[in-house]
């Protein structure tokens, strides 16, 4: 993509992360000009955030990609823990349940990164959209109109910039935003890609070496050959060059060096948390790493950082194309926020053993009820809760009625006169019965989070005019 065809644009997105990617197909789908800058020459190679949450197979699945992450992910595998060349015993280190009525995931799903931002990249050019590459953003400035950004390859105007360019995020430093946090481990860990012999290694398992120089894990990777090696280091600096991945496999565990036929990718980390101290300065916003730094040992990272994109989305959308007031876009802060910080709690426990990975990693429990957007309850739910899915009749599911860029009012039970609609904006859906929901009137959001619930429709439209949507009940 050359940036000479592009100059202006709605939203300027720095990064092409998994949030950054999350962010523009949002935008694109709902007719929202967004440009994607990144720095580096292609998508990030590793693996590194392999992990999605329940949650966010939700998300990925209205964003339009569902398929494509079955198609190229799986479940996440068993641990089966090694001593001395020989198996001690299947250790699962998840929460796993069978899907439900109102929630369709129950297990967590393991696909690499590069993959995930793949799927995402060729889901945003089926929406018109595109990446520019090689791109680097040197400076900013903004005013009350816009962002004017410096690019080592021009300048672009854009109406609105979102930082997506990761934990040493360029565009956060120049807004002097700092980062609060600390060492979750003190050690350092090494990360890599590594292709294995089918006769040394089965791909049944996530496989798990115990040692006195530390841990060492070794997980297959669905839809590829490789598996991601991670190995904590009590002393030392990790070797990440191929020769010393290579001597560290044959050192901790009963593989030999040669049983390694291929490291396609290295990296070294020292596991940190941290927690930028707003998410928004003037015009420009902040997702996914640049606004907060995960342990990988909860898989929170890129979760949070896509359902950070899922909620920021709608509403730069119901700011810019559709009248909602621009304090609409205060909300992105006051919501995710709090959720960021709790996340980020929640993987430091499980870094430290102080907590398993539950119902909390699977991220379906989050909402906003304390949230500015949160307003009213009706049957079995609170405004802010995530909207559930469940049979909405003629063999459809809720979900099914949810998805896109839409709100829905859903009506459960009750005969209470209802707004018009056309279906671009808002749909009216009418069900005797939802055993999730109880009896009542529910304003779901685009992001699939209940806004506003009632027994009547009170309160309704003066709710809708915060969002940026004119009811009419004639």
């Amino acid at each position: 993509m050359e940036l000479n065809s592009v100059k202006e644009t709605d939203v300027l997105i720095a990064g092409a992360g998994p949030s950054g990617l999350a962010l523009a197909c949002d935008l694109a789908r709902r007719g929202v000009r967004a440009l994607v800058v990144e720095q580096a020459p292609s998508l990030f190679p590793g693996s590194r955030g392999k992990g999605i949450q329940p949650r966010t197979r939700e998300v990925l699945d209205d964003l339009g990609v569902g398929d494509a992450v079955r198609a190229h992910g799986g479940a996440a595998p068993v641990g089966m823990t090694w001593k001395d060349g020989e198996r001690q015993g299947a250790y699962d280190m998840f929460r796993r349940a069978a899907p439900t009525e109102a929630e369709p995931y129950g297990e967590p799903w393991t696909m690499p990164q590069w993959r995930t931002q793949e799927i995402l990249l060729a889901r945003l050019r089926e929406l018109g959209g595109d990446v520019l590459f090689s791109a680097a953003l040197t400076g900013l400035s903004q005013d009350d109109d816009g962002v004017t950004a410096r690019l080592t390859t021009g300048e672009v105007r854009a109406a609105h910039l979102v930082a997506a360019d990761g934990g040493r995020s360029t565009v956060r430093r120049a807004l002097g935003i700092t980062m609060e946090g600390e060492v979750v481990d003190p050690s350092p860990s090494l990360v890599a890609d590594v292709r294995i012999t089918e006769a040394a290694l089965d791909r049944l398992n996530w496989h798990i070496f115990l040692s006195d120089a530390g841990m060492v894990t070794l997980c297959p990777l669905p839809g590829t050959a490789d598996f991601q090696l991670v190995a904590q280091f009590k002393e030392g600096a990790p070797d990440t060059t191929p020769e010393g991945v290579r001597a560290l496999v044959a050192a901790r565990t009963h593989l030999s060096g040669d049983d390694v036929t291929e490291v396609r990718w290295s990296s070294d980390f020292r596991p940190r948390a941290a927690l930028a101290d707003r998410f928004r300065e003037g015009r420009v916003f902040l997702t996914g790493d640049a606004a907060h730094v995960h342990s990988p040992a909860g898989g929170q990272g890129l979760n949070t950082s896509v359902q950070d994109a899922y909620n920021l989305g709608w509403k730069l959308g119901q700011v810019l194309l559709h009248g909602a007031p621009a304090g609409l876009l205060d909300t992105y802060e006051q919501e995710r926020r709090p959720v960021a910080a709790e996340m980020l709690g929640l993987s430091t426990r499980i870094h430290r053993g102080e907590q398993e990975r539950g119902t909390a990693a699977q991220q379906l429990g989050l909402g906003y009820r304390e949230g500015p957007l949160a307003s009213g309850r009706a049957g079995l739910l609170e405004a802010g809760d995530r909207a559930p899915d469940g049979p909405a009749g003629e063999g459809r599911r809720l979900f099914e009625a949810f998805a896109g860029p839409h709100f829905t009012l859903l009506a459960v039970g009750t005969d209470a006169a209802l707004p018009a609609h056309d279906g671009a904006l808002l749909r009216v859906l009418r069900t005797e019965a939802a055993e999730a929901y109880g009896k009542g009137l529910f304003l779901v959001r685009p992001d699939g989070y209940i806004g506003w619930a009632g027994e009547d429709t009170s309160g309704l439209a003066e709710y809708a005019g915060r969002v940026g949507l004119d009811l009419n009940f004639a």
